[in-house]
């Protein structure tokens, strides 16, 4: 692997859980001379060092942004609002497309796509799996199937831009504690109020037959963007921290009981709530 030794990075959705985090780890990395965040809401306070452009992905004109650019990573993505299924698709595949066909008409070396483990066909349990394992998506969640749609954007940008790096970063499920209220909301919804979740209200664990998922703090997938951008990688990549999270290790963690649940129990009760509106995840 190269360094470059000063490098423009554009971030498109540059305001969510992963985009400040990496905004961020790319304003204290000394390879990195320019920093554009883009995103439909600026943030306020603004950090120092880092200019600010307000754009929408599905509607605005994106191709000036990416201008000069040694890297565009595309982070802008919706999981909300789950009873619109043309809006996240607008958003998620399209304007997805949007980036990509942009990125190529402003010539831009590197393109680096948020991808997800979501992008993951069914695997097993009981081992892990490399990158190469197919990315088909899980068929029942709208969030898999966009992002097995905009893997396969990616593959025919690939095929057509041969001479234009292109890295995928495929982290578990991404966290910290300075977005812990968004996920809450995005996730739960209004009607879980923030202070019971609380870590010493938690005494229940439901135990799920094959209950399993890794998760990894936003700062060490920032990371890994940052040393994939600056040294010139390309491919994909997983990125995810041990352990492997199940029942057991939950109720460990939060000092609860596990309580015995059947998988279509929990998709009815899942189902049922979503569709009443009482909470924003679908059982896919």
């Amino acid at each position: 692997m190269r360094y470059r030794p000063s490098v423009r990075v554009v971030v498109v959705g540059a305001t969510g859980n992963i985009g400040s985090s990496l905004v961020d780890a790319l304003r204290a990395e000394p390879r990195v001379s320019s920093i554009l965040g883009v995103a439909r809401r600026l943030p306020d306070p603004r950090p120092d060092g880092v200019e600010y452009r307000a754009a929408d992905v599905v509607t605005d004109s994106l191709g000036a942004l990416f201008e000069r650019a040694d890297a565009v990573v595309h982070l802008a993505w919706a999981i909300q609002p789950s009873h619109d299924p043309e809006t996240l698709e607008r958003v998620n595949v399209r304007g997805s497309r949007r980036v990509f066909e942009a990125a190529a008409n402003a010539g831009v070396p590197a393109l680096v796509y948020g991808s997800s483990v979501g992008a993951y066909s069914a695997g097993p349990k009981d081992r892990p799996v490399d990158e190469s394992w197919p990315t088909e998506g899980i068929p029942t969640s709208f969030y898999g199937r966009h992002k097995a749609a905009t893997e396969r954007l990616l593959d025919a940008f690939e095929r057509e831009r041969s001479g234009t790096r292109v890295i995928r970063i495929r982290p578990g499920l991404v966290f910290k504690a300075g977005a812990a209220e968004e996920i809450r909301r995005l996730f739960l919804g209004p009607l879980v109020p923030t202070p019971l979740l609380r870590r010493e209200l938690i005494r229940v664990i439901p135990a799920i037959p094959g209950l399993r998922f890794q998760a990894v703090h936003s700062l060490d997938v920032a990371d890994a963007y940052v040393r994939a951008i600056v040294q010139e990688a390309s491919g994909a990549f997983n990125v995810a921290a041990d352990p492997v999270l199940d029942p057991g290790e939950l109720a460990r963690h939060f000092g609860a009981v596990k309580l015995p649940v059947a998988p279509r129990a929990a998709r009815a009760v899942t189902d049922l709530s979503w569709r009443l509106h009482l909470q924003p995840t679908p059982a896919g």
